[in-house]
Parts: structure tokens; sequence; C-alpha cells
């Protein structure tokens, strides 16, 4: 089996979080690297993807700020979206060549991991046709946006822990407007704790992917901070 490196960050800013995304990415290309997993949670932030459109964003990026947001531009696929403390942001700085070449495949993949995460604790996820994303009825737990490059990703997906929902109702998530939001917190009504959603996630990534771990429980990232757990 090919490795995946496994780098737990701790919290971090989100600019610094796509700066060492870029540099990731260039190194893969370069093969100076294996396939990569980034596991880590943002300082709150309302992320803007290519296809953002500005409806979707309910206020002013000014005021956002004044509110304590960061609001920054993403370079992925999608449309806004937030970040926060409690939420589980994963990105895996994959090769795919030569034989998972396929970017809806690799999305599937993505959900496949949440939503076997999410059996894991005994709540039934889905797909929906047409809405990417890992959903449990009207609302999505899991959001996906991503980026391939000479066929290495980048971004990823968010998994909601513990993190407030408050945030995005300052937004249209994901340009979504007939669906919620929600978390594995809210529908097990317990605080759920980060770290072991953590393991979860990168257990399946690894078997959906079919990889074996090396781990690296930190990476050179400036400003990171533990974790909420």
């Amino acid at each position: 089996m090919k490795p995946i490196e496994v780098r737990r960050l701790g919290r971090v800013r989100y600019a610094d979080g796509l700066a060492l995304q870029e540099r990731l990415v260039k190194e893969r290309q370069a093969g100076a690297i294996p396939d990569t997993l980034l596991l880590l949670e943002h300082d709150p932030v309302f992320t803007l993807g290519r296809n953002a459109r500005g409806e979707n964003v309910l206020f002013p990026a000014d005021e956002l700020r004044a509110r304590g947001y960061d609001v920054c531009e993403a370079g992925r696929g999608g449309d806004v979206t937030y970040h926060g403390p409690g939420q589980v942001v994963g990105y895996p700085i994959l090769d795919l060549s030569p034989d998972r070449r396929d970017v809806h495949r690799y999305v599937r993949d993505l959900e496949a991991v949440m939503i076997r995460t999410c059996a894991d604790y005994g709540i039934e996820a889905e797909r929906v046709e047409g809405r990417t994303g890992c959903w449990v009825g009207r609302e999505k737990i899991g959001a996906i946006g991503v980026r391939i490059a000479r066929w290495v990703t980048s971004h990823g997906f968010a998994f909601n822990v513990r993190n407030d929902l408050a945030p995005f109702g300052l937004i249209v998530p994901c340009g979504i407007r007939d669906r919620g939001v929600t978390s594995l917190s809210r529908l097990l009504a317990r605080e759920a704790a980060v770290e072991p959603v953590m393991d979860r996630l990168a257990a399946h990534l690894l078997d959906v992917f079919e990889r074996e771990a090396v781990t690296r429980e930190t990476a050179a990232v400036s400003g990171a901070r533990p974790g909420t757990d």
C-alpha cells in the first residue's frame, strides 16, 4: 500500500493553512513528499470559493470582520462556507495519478469518509443527488470543496463536530437556501470530542483510498495552536 502522512496541526489561521497547502502541493507535484492528509481546526473564517455569489454573503465583509471573523478567498470549488473551532477540516494532498484520475469519484470518496464516520456514532448520513457533501435528513454535517492541479488535490472537507452553528446564519452556506446545517454534537444531544472524530475520519480515508498511515503530530505552520480538545 502507498503511504499517506497524517499531520495534525491543531488550530490554524485560514491564511496560514492555505499557504501550507500551496507549498505542499508543489512538493507533491515534484515528488518531494508522499501523499499527505492535514487535519486541523480553523479560527473563525468565512471562505469564498471560485463560484461564490455575493448575495450568499448576507453582511458586508467589513462588518463580518468587525464581528471577529476573517473573510478569505479560497481558490477551491464551491460557494461560501464557514470554518471555526470545533469543526474538523481535512486537507488531503494526494496525487490521483495514475489510477484515480476521476474528479467525481474523488468527491464521492470524500463523502464516503464522512458518511462512515457518522455511522460510527450511530447516525445515518447519506449523499443527496445534485448536492455535494454529507447529509443527515435535510441538514448538512459535512461540506466539500476541492482543487485539483496536475492531478494533485488540495482543500477538501469540513466536518461539523461541536462548532458553533450560528455563524452559518450570516451566509447562505454553499449557496443552498432550502436546507440547513447540523453538527455531530447536536445530533447526539451531547458534546462530542474533536480528537476521536479526527481519528475516525483519518481511518476511513485510509480505508477508502486503500492506503497506510504514517503519522506526524505537528507540522511547521505559523501561529498553529492546540485544538479544542
